[in-house]
């Protein structure tokens, strides 16, 4: 029996099982050996096929990446054109764009690169198609844009994220609050500070046994956790990203529907042909990155505003800021001054390497 197979016996079993008390421990323990092979095919080794990996990797460039996502011919390649001015085959038939095509955007002085993914097709992470390269591509980005045709985006929506959740994508979300250590003996011991209402302890004795954690101390903190989110914690290898929803092809509905989309969460309707909506999705994509602006400050001149150093949030720090100019500065530096949002004053504030940054500060380094 091949992979595949044993996922769609594990998939039916979980849907005839009901869920109660009764059942709990045996749920826990499918939930855990559908995750297992989902890693196995999904792995190098997996026998999903799905062909080689030519034309998907890409060298990075940019502080950060937008990977595009959706099913043929929803307007990706129309977007990502108009977007970057880069070419990518357009056509109104399926699996025009057959590779990774990268471009580059510049918004507020940083360069951020855009990828058009190829169209991914319903059971891509089972390896159908070029599925597993499509969104193993995916999983490197800093945001997704899930591109989705405005006359049926809610079937699409449900099917991409299907793909992307079963690749160990979480979209729109955190890691949860759950540990899991390990010990040598003491069996399993279960501590929670919120309430278990999605969740009992024998779910998680089941999760803990298919993974051959007998001795291990399992805290959960997460309110309304589940037995995904702690297989997710387990395996290790889940990735979170934030989404946004292009709903494109605007230009082909009414303004009665035009307000209906606007109440899917994360969304932004577009058309990519008429150019309509595109500012308000570059400023939702810029807010998504969280990204942060930097101005240098020679002695005695004007800050330079025209050429940010532009930093990721959480890697933000004076220390970040010099290295991304030049790691000797660091070590040549005795302390900056900064102006802005992160400082104390608005005369200025001096600091050492380890202060954090934030969007639009100023900062001079003094040698």
């Amino acid at each position: 029996m091949t992979t595949v197979q044993k996922i769609k016996e594990v998939e039916d079993e979980m849907a005839r099982t009901q869920k109660n008390k009764a059942t709990s421990y045996h749920l826990g323990q499918l939930k855990a050996k559908l995750a297992k092979l989902r890693r196995e095919l999904l792995g190098p080794q997996g026998g999903g096929g799905g062909g080689g990996g030519i034309g998907f990797d890409v060298a990075r460039t940019g502080i950060a990446s937008v990977g595009f996502v959706g099913f043929p011919s929803v307007g990706k390649s129309t977007l990502m054109s108009k977007l970057t001015g880069t070419h990518s085959e357009t056509s109104e038939i399926d699996f025009t764009t057959l590779t990774t095509v990268p471009g580059t955007v510049k918004v507020h002085g940083a360069p951020i690169q855009i990828l058009d993914l190829p169209g991914i097709i319903e059971g891509a992470n089972d390896g159908r198609g070029r599925g597993r390269q499509v969104i193993a591509v995916a999983r490197t980005c800093n945001l997704i844009f899930i591109v989705l045709d405005v006359l049926k985006p809610l079937g699409d929506k449900k099917l991409i994220e299907g793909e992307l959740e079963a690749f160990g994508i979480r979209l729109n979300k955190r890691p949860p609050n759950i540990t899991v250590k390990k010990k040598d003996k003491g069996g399993i011991a279960i501590t929670n500070t919120v309430p278990l209402t999605n969740i009992d302890h024998d779910e998680i004795k089941a999760v803990c046994s298919e993974y051959k954690l007998s001795n291990c101390d399992v805290a959960i903190r997460e309110p309304n956790a589940t037995a995904d989110d702690l297989v997710d914690m387990i395996e290790g290898n889940r990735v979170y990203i934030p989404a946004i929803y292009v709903l494109n092809k605007i230009d082909a509905i009414s303004i009665e529907e035009l307000d209906l989309l606007y109440k899917i969460p994360n969304s932004v309707p577009v058309s990519s042909r008429e150019w309509m909506n595109i500012d308000e999705l570059i400023d939702v994509m810029w807010k998504r990155l969280d990204l942060v602006r930097v101005y240098t400050k020679p002695r005695g001149a004007p800050p330079d505003y025209s050429s940010p150093v532009v930093l990721r949030r959480g890697k933000s720090s004076v220390d970040d800021f010099c290295t991304s100019i030049h790691k000797e500065i660091a070590k040549q530096m005795k302390y900056a001054i900064v102006w802005g949002s992160s400082a104390k004053h608005t005369r200025g504030q001096k600091v050492g390497l380890e202060h954090i940054l934030e969007d639009e500060d100023v900062v001079h380094i003094a040698k």
